[in-house]
């Protein structure tokens, strides 16, 4: 009997930063291609700024600190923004971001907006919370139900278990505060976590945590 893949701890602080352009670094900390998925973390410095940019393929992106802004409007800590296929845009921020960005496919260069359509901010805030299950409480930010794919945010009570279950298509959390664990070891805060197609673990927090998580398929008990 072949062993279910166990999920990846990925230590946020070891992934070096690299250069975009002046004002602007990235770390990409996870990616998986094909499909050029990637999960990546930007900081922008205060005033500075993305060109107008075509979206080939979808972005969601959760402000970390700082706020970023678009033709849309500005995103602050800890809301999200969705940038669909096609969308056409400039990014700026005043006193500076820091980002964590999921996106599907790549960015262009663009000369003019057209009729491409407006990225969409998300208020997490008001957003209600959902028992999930005993200890742990969901909000539902972003679904897509025709690709299987969502954004959600799991808070945990000290205590709190996911008992088994199997990952049915993958997942990559981020931890926003607090810790939790499965049989690969402590996620802590700031640090990535990759479930990946097949995966079968059980998760538990000691002390309590707040997730951010992104979906690609569905789980299943075991």
């Amino acid at each position: 009997m072949t062993a279910s893949p166990r999920s990846r701890i990925i230590p946020v602080n070891d992934v070096a930063w690299q250069e975009h352009s002046p004002g602007i670094a990235y770390k990409v900390l996870w990616q998986d291609a094909p499909p050029r998925r990637r999960v990546q973390m930007t900081r922008f410095a205060p005033g500075a700024r993305l060109p107008l940019h075509r979206h080939v393929g979808d972005e969601l992106i959760f402000v970390i600190e700082g706020a970023v802004a678009d033709e849309s409007g500005t995103v602050s800590a800890g809301n999200v923004g969705y940038r669909p296929d096609g969308c056409v845009h400039t990014v700026t921020t005043g006193s500076g971001a820091t980002v964590l960005a999921v996106l599907t496919g790549d960015i262009e260069p663009a000369t003019h907006p057209g009729r491409a359509p407006l990225s969409r901010i998300v208020t997490v805030s008001d957003l209600p919370w959902i028992d999930a299950r005993p200890g742990v409480r969901q909000k539902r930010i972003w679904e897509d139900k025709a690709t299987e794919r969502r954004a959600l945010l799991a808070r945990f009570e000290p205590g709190a278990t996911l008992p088994a279950h199997r990952h049915v298509g993958d997942e990559v959390i981020f931890l926003l505060e607090g810790s939790n664990a499965d049989e690969a070891g402590v996620v802590a805060t700031g640090n990535l976590n990759y479930r990946p197609n097949g995966c079968v673990h059980t998760v538990t927090t000691q002390n309590g945590a707040t997730v951010l998580a992104f979906v690609w398929g569905r789980t299943e008990p075991v």
